[in-house]
This record gives C-alpha cells, structure tokens and sequence, in this order.
C-alpha cells in the first residue's frame, strides 16, 4: 500500500469557504506555510469536486451557498476516508458533536488562531499517515480493515464510521489493557479540551451496538473510572 509522506511532497488541501476574503487569505498562508491548496469559488458540484481528486485534506466550512456543510461532509464521508476539519463560526456543543458524528475528523471554530490552525492540520495529516501504515488489523474473531474502514466477520463486512475504525483499532493495538476515555479522546482528536465527553460516548455506544448487530457479542468492556478494554 501507498504510503503518505507529509514531509516528501506538498499535502494537497481542499479548501471548501464560501466568504472570499477568508478563503483568499487562508489559501495564500497554507501556500507559504508548504501546502499545496484548491479553494474553490462555485459550489455547484462542489460533492463531485472533492471526491474527484485525491486530497489529503479538506478543511470544510459548514454555512455554505447551495449544499449544507453538514450533508456535505456526510456525503464525502460515505464515499471515501479523506481527513476533514470543521472550520466554522457554528461553535456550539451542538455543532461540534454533530460534526464529528458525521465523520469529520476535527473541529476549529472561528476565528481562529492560524498557528493553532496549522497544528491541527499537522496533528490530523499525521494522525492519517500513521492510519494508512497497515491495511489490516487481525482481531482473532473478526478483522479490520483499515483501507475500507470495516471490519471482517464470517464472510460479512460492517462498515464503521471513522470514529469507530480508530476505537476499535486503538483498543486492540493495546488489547488486554485499560484504555482511558483520555487516551481515546486524543487518538480521536489531537485533545480532548476540543471534544464534548458525550462524543465519545456517543460513538462507543454506537460501536457497540454494530458490533453485537455483527454477533460479536460484548467485545468493549467498560472499566468504570479507568476507560474501556478488549480481551
């Protein structure tokens, strides 16, 4: 498998702002600070613009002309595994929870602090490197796949959002140990000052219930006041 090299070649960036001036300026600092950026002007289409090439990111502003950012990023979602940042001024709890349950891998509300902003951006293109090292994940009564975000059981494939994939995966990287809703919090999204507790929550108990669905019984075991463990 391909393997991403942040520091070979410039990370190709799609940046999806409907204000001009923001989307102007960010473009031009992400091109002095080494990347390489696509920032559209029309929204028509803009789903089939960000499936067409291969980003390795895309920073997604929800308050768009023609499509709703939200539907955007559930829909981009269900077709490929690009990283994708939330930047918006929709700063609520709210906002936030619903964007990562529908895939997106961070959340920065504006305005922001552009050398906060190239950090995230940093943490998440990491973060998917080291994701796509291995396709496979042996779990002894079901398999991960890593490159189709699923898993494998008795001939069947479920598929898991992103979220899921790096619980799961985390958890059997460390299979026999105490993981703590701390450790997965930053697995997930670089830190938990950024994340509400309940999303975590939320995405373990949906988790769950796929992987019973799947008849694997209960595999996450929860240790109260310590974290979560797989055996």
């Amino acid at each position: 498998m391909k393997r991403l090299d942040v520091f070979s070649v410039p990370n190709k960036l799609l940046i999806i702002e409907d204000d001009k001036k923001i989307r102007e300026e960010l473009c031009t600092f992400l091109e002095r600070n080494g990347y390489c950026c696509h920032a559209p002007a029309d929204f028509h289409g803009i789903k089939e613009t960000a499936l067409s090439k291969d980003y390795d990111l895309i920073l997604l502003d929800i308050n768009l002309p023609v499509v709703d950012g939200y539907y955007l990023c559930r829909e981009i979602r269900k077709h490929s595994q690009v990283p994708i940042i939330v930047v918006t001024s929709r700063d609520t709890e709210m906002d936030e929870l619903m964007a990562m349950n529908l895939g997106a891998d961070d959340f920065i509300a504006k305005p922001y602090n552009t050398q906060i902003l190239l950090a995230h951006i940093a943490s998440v293109l990491k973060r998917s490197t080291r994701e796509n090292i291995s396709e496979r994940m042996d779990c002894g009564s079901f398999v991960l796949n890593l490159s189709t975000s699923s898993l494998e059981v008795d001939g069947r494939q479920v598929e898991l959002t992103r979220n899921e994939l790096r619980i799961l995966s985390l958890l059997y990287e460390k299979r026999g140990a105490i993981v703590s809703r701390d450790e997965l919090m930053a697995q997930l999204w670089s830190s938990n000052l950024f994340v509400d507790d309940n999303t975590l929550t939320v995405n373990i108990n949906r988790l769950r219930t796929k992987l019973a669905e799947a008849g694997l019984g209960q595999v996450i075991e929860t240790r109260r006041g310590q974290g979560y463990l797989v055996k």
